[in-house]
């Protein structure tokens, strides 16, 4: 019997396991190729910051396929977590059509022959896509070429992922999806949620500008959108894949981009999550060796395990009160969910060995707006749209538990990514900025378009994890 058989399910983690982390894109912002060393780099940077008692042992991945390679070599991210213990949540990028999800396929097959008696416990859960729904809304395909992916396709697509890992180590290993807020909300995508063990939400209120976006009324932002997903999730786990705040770049509104702003969001939405919760966060870095605008990594262009402010969470593990000021009216939230679509980053897919339409991540996640990703421009629009004045529970108390060792999570978000990571900023409200219309594979998970203006920016922004 084949080995990858006799270790049926040991690759997945433990029902009480909780994952935080970041978005790892698979190149650099020069368009630079990231390999094993590059990863490995990175994952011990992530859990030896400074403050954060090396909570942050997980990776997003935006694709299988290791850029570059033939014959749908798997990422070489897999084998660096496996030297460093990191947990991985996979994605396979689905906005470029059918032959380029075979050869995510291919990838993931090559993985389960290659690595399943090494992955002990690694494997967090499987995405299949980022932010295609939001691609394929009216708002999506003006910000981006990108084909995105109907509901019909990506239960396909999800079903050919089960497929392919029955009988294997993986087997029960939970599958989701990626999408920003308003994407779950529109009642003709359901399908993909019943299809799913867990729904991933990404979500950023910075670019939210319709709305009182200030970070003081981050959390509440926060919080309206994910009270948006669990409303139509089915009672399945939330995994959070993709918010922040960052710490440079333009105004949208009246978010303002800083460290000290960024340091507010990491306490009041990140610290209340981070024990209890399946948190991506974007992102540990998005500026390597250029700096996107805006930048959202909570180290800069080096890599160094001291962050640009401080990551303890000692006496912000509980959510704060709710802001007095209401982040938007039912009116505002309506404009600012056709916005939020129209300024969701996009992304762009690297050329990858077997086929041109994948994508290509580079991870960077930055906002719609300003987040440009060297060779590739994906932009994550997240979307989150605040729900009308209610829920104003804590947020430990809103998302779902981690998902047993094969269920659900979450989505949501603000930025679209590409699948080298990389962001393209869109214009939040005319909707005329647009992402590069090829898709790229991820380099650094993240996304950097702003087009979602913080309402829909976490679609695109799945793709950069490639």
């Amino acid at each position: 019997m084949p080995s990858h058989l006799l270790t049926l399910a040991a690759a997945i983690s433990g029902a009480s396991a909780v994952f935080n982390g970041f978005n790892y894109g698979n190149k650099f912002t020069d368009g630079r190729i990231k390999v094993e060393s590059d990863f490995e780099a990175e994952f011990k940077t992530a859990q030896g910051l400074e403050g954060t008692d090396g909570k942050f042992t997980s990776a997003r991945l935006y694709t299988m396929i290791q850029a570059g390679t033939p014959n749908n070599q798997p990422i070489a991210a897999i084998p660096a977590a496996i030297k460093t213990k990191t947990s991985l949540l996979f994605g396979l990028w689905a906005s470029a059509g059918q032959e380029a999800f075979n050869q995510e396929l291919a990838a993931l097959k090559n993985t389960i022959d290659q690595y399943c008696q090494q992955l002990d416990g690694l494997v967090a859960g499987i995405s299949v896509g980022s932010e295609d729904l939001y691609r394929i809304s009216p708002t999506g395909q003006k910000n981006t070429r990108e084909p995105g992916a109907a509901p019909d396709v990506l239960v396909k697509y999800i079903k050919e992922v089960r497929e392919t890992i029955k009988g294997s180590c993986l087997e029960k290993a939970p599958i989701g999806h990626v999408d920003t807020w308003n994407a779950y909300s529109n009642d003709t995508n359901q399908p993909v949620i019943d299809a799913l063990d867990w729904v991933g939400m990404d979500t950023y209120p910075y670019f939210e500008n319709t709305k009182p976006n200030g970070i003081e009324n981050g959390a509440q932002l926060f919080q309206d959108a994910l009270d948006k997903v669990k409303k139509v999730s089915g009672g399945k786990p939330i995994y959070i894949t993709e918010t922040g705040w960052p710490v440079s770049g333009p105004t949208e509104n009246k978010a303002v981009p800083g460290t000290k702003e960024a340091q507010t969001y990491w306490r009041e939405v990140g610290c209340p999550m981070f024990d209890n919760t399946n948190v991506w966060w974007y992102t540990l870095q998005d500026g390597a060796p250029t700096m996107p605008s805006p930048a959202f990594g909570v180290i800069g262009s080096t890599l160094t395990t001291k962050p640009l402010y401080d990551l303890s969470c000692k006496g912000h593990e509980t959510k704060p009160a709710a802001n007095s000021s209401r982040a938007g009216s039912s009116q505002s939230e309506s404009a600012s969910a056709s916005t939020s679509d129209a300024q969701k980053p996009t992304t762009t897919a690297a050329s990858q060995p077997a086929s041109s339409a994948q994508p290509s991540t580079n991870g960077s996640a930055a906002s719609s707006q300003g987040k440009s990703q060297p060779s590739q421009s994906q932009s994550q629009s997240q979307s989150q749209s605040q729900s009308q004045g209610q829920g104003q529970t804590s947020q430990a108390a809103t998302v779902a538990p981690p998902a047993t060792s094969l269920n659900n999570g979450p989505g949501g978000g603000g930025i679209a990514t590409t699948i080298d990571g990389g962001s393209v900023s869109v214009a939040p409200t005319a909707g005329t900025g647009t992402t590069s219309s090829s898709v790229t594979v991820p380099t650094n998970a993240g996304s950097h378009l702003k087009a979602f203006a913080g309402v829909a920016a976490g679609v695109v922004m799945a793709a950069a994890a490639l």
